[in-house]
């Protein structure tokens, strides 16, 4: 009995072989080569090219199709810049010069534009073909930001066309196969506003500003948004511009730490004693452990004069 069982095991493992499809084998071998040699090495154009022609609309091949192209469009070159980050990048290395200036040095990706194009025309493929895939959209938009740099100016129309669609749309975004609601959605817009914030250029500022003011009238009880819009002027030193933004977001949530603890800044800067015990009481009775302990102390320095 028990070699019988054996032989049945050992049958079915070979018909679940030849049961496969000629799609989930090539998918197979994607995986095998990307996981050994990247998604652009020897061998993966060659499979997916195959894999297309017996599954044309298959996502994950699509989206191979993308990386492939994306991957191999880009190469690597260090630059030297005069600041101590550079589109949000820590340098590879530091040097003084003859005069005993710092030097920094950054690795960056240059664009081949003819693969760069191709790769675009990709993406745009895997969207005509699922429109509902919101990590496909995602995945243009990471290209525009990558290929842009210090100047997302296309990142930031693409976004917006975005956030118009889904302002319309009536079907559910997909994303990792399961249904994103618009929570979800408002956060990975969050998460491009600090995207543009982090590239630290005035192009990319401007971008971070005029997305969080456009997700903001859009979806006005979303404070993030509009602690965005503060933090924007509080960067441009405009500290009476910033604190009516952090007013609006301190109104609705006094406990919103983040608004609070830029408030006080900005107050401070303004040299205005009244307005920034107003937020140091805030984060005393709201904030961390860490935050109530320091905004005390800075209480009772105030007090004192």
């Amino acid at each position: 009995m028990r070699r019988l069982t054996v032989a049945v095991a050992v049958l079915l493992a070979h018909f679940a072989v030849f049961a496969q499809t000629d799609s989930e084998r090539y998918e197979q071998r994607y995986d095998m080569l990307v996981s050994k040699l990247g998604p652009a090495g020897i061998g993966v154009e060659t499979v997916l090219n195959n894999w297309e022609k017996v599954d044309s609309t298959n996502a994950k091949m699509l989206s191979g199709k993308f990386s492939y192209l994306f991957t191999k469009a880009q190469s690597s070159q260090v630059v030297v810049k005069p600041t101590k980050k550079y589109l949000g990048m820590e340098p590879v290395l530091s040097l003084k010069d003859s005069l005993g200036n710092d030097v920094y040095y950054y690795q960056e990706s240059v664009f081949d534009d003819e693969l760069y194009g191709e790769a675009m025309m990709a993406a745009d493929k895997a969207i005509e073909i699922w429109p509902d895939r919101l990590d496909f959209r995602f995945m243009k938009a990471n290209a525009y930001l990558s290929y842009e740099k210090e100047s997302p100016d296309m990142a930031l129309v693409y976004l917006k066309n975005l956030i118009s669609e889904n302002d319309t749309r009536k079907n559910p975004w997909i994303f990792d196969g399961t249904k994103a609601d618009e929570s979800f959605f408002e956060e990975a817009m969050q998460e491009y506003c600090y995207t543009f914030y982090t590239i630290g250029s005035q192009a990319s500022y401007d971008a971070f500003l005029n997305l969080s003011q456009f997700l903001s009238k859009l979806y006005p009880d979303n404070m993030g948004f509009i602690n965005n819009i503060g933090s924007y002027y509080l960067l441009k030193q405009d500290y009476k511009s910033a604190l009516k933004y952090y007013d609006k977001v301190l109104k609705k949530h006094p406990d919103d730490n983040t608004a609070a603890r830029n408030a006080q800044l900005a107050a401070r800067k303004m040299r205005n004693v009244k307005l920034e015990k107003k937020y140091l009481e805030l984060i005393v009775k709201y904030g961390s452990e860490r935050d109530r302990l320091m905004a005390q102390g800075r209480l009772d320095a105030l007090g004192s004069k």
